[in-house]
């Protein structure tokens, strides 16, 4: 159901920050963090935390965005955005390849203004390259560009938020000394799920119409398929464990995931490493025989 309520507010309604992890995508980086710099309502910090100088090559130039490394990890580097950001109300991560809409930030902190109970928020994704070949960045700008100016103040429960643009209260987090899992190391499977699950307790979650972007889906950077096939069955599993999927959603993802694998490895998408997530898959399996899964066993392979 979608719900139409508030308007857009004004800067002194509380501060806003973007936190952006970065492995291996310095060229990347660089242009999502300009277009963010170019929203009607400007952030009022942006940090950006690769795992090394090389990852954020050319940031240090930019002003106003702060740079920092830490050991690589989605959750870790996360983590480390989170510590920082002590003096913000709401903090807003994207992929280092989301392309925000002008309005993106604007309509999330009215969303959060006007609604106490919000506890996180995403986005509605204008087309996710994730899903196919990837966009460029001219194609993203085309996409936003023809959208033209969407609604500002509409807004749908959503059961989780998706990791490529979401946004969290910080109170929340801070009330409840959230961190996201540093068990699911690397790319991390799921973990945005598993974290928007934890501060959903407390609150609602809602995806916000007006706050649209595009998800470049840059292939770059991420993790082989060999690991990710892996982290496809383990990490649901270790989810289930600790309360944060449910026996239907656990078996769901892993089933649909090694069926998808299995069906296309034969004859693969050019930018999907099937048989690698297949090869995966398997010694996950395996790993279940012989007691020892676990989310952290992709280091090792």
């Amino acid at each position: 159901m979608v719900h139409n309520e508030w308007m857009v507010v004004t800067r002194d309604c509380s501060k806003i920050m973007v936190g952006i992890p970065t492995v291996g995508r310095s060229d990347t980086i660089v242009t999502t963090v300009r277009h963010a710099l170019l929203q009607t309502l400007r952030p009022d910090r942006m940090i950006v935390c690769g795992t090394n100088d090389a990852d954020v090559a050319g940031l240090h130039k930019i002003e106003g965005v702060e740079v920092i490394t830490a050991e690589r990890g989605l959750p870790r580097q996360r983590n480390a955005i989170l510590r920082l950001a002590t003096d913000c109300d709401v903090i807003l991560f994207l992929d280092d390849d989301f392309i925000m809409s002008p309005r993106y930030v604007e309509t999330t902190l009215a969303a959060f203004a006007a609604r106490p109970s919000l506890v996180a928020t995403t986005g509605d994704l204008l087309a996710d390259g994730s899903r196919m070949a990837g966009y460029s960045v001219e194609e993203a700008e085309a996409i936003i560009r023809a959208d033209g100016d969407p609604p500002r103040d509409g807004w749908e429960i959503a059961p989780h938020a998706y990791g490529c643009n979401m946004a969290l209260r910080l109170a929340t987090v801070r009330d409840h000394d959230l961190r996201f899992d540093e068990r699911l190391p690397l790319y991390a499977w799921s973990e945005d799920i598993d974290f928007t699950h934890r501060i959903g307790r407390h609150g609602e979650i809602a995806k916000l119409a007006g706050a649209r972007g595009v998800h470049l889906g840059t292939k770059g950077g991420r993790t082989s398929g060999y690991r990710l096939g892996y982290s496809q069955v383990a990490n649901p599993i270790y989810l289930y464990g600790k309360g944060s999927y449910d026996f239907r959603r656990a078996a769901g993802s892993v089933g649909r995931n090694m069926a998808m694998n299995l069906a296309r490895s034969a004859w693969p998408e050019p930018f999907v490493d099937r048989f690698g997530r297949l090869r995966g898959n398997a010694m996950a399996l395996l790993d279940i025989v012989r007691g020892r899964l676990a989310p952290e066993r992709i280091l090792d392979l």
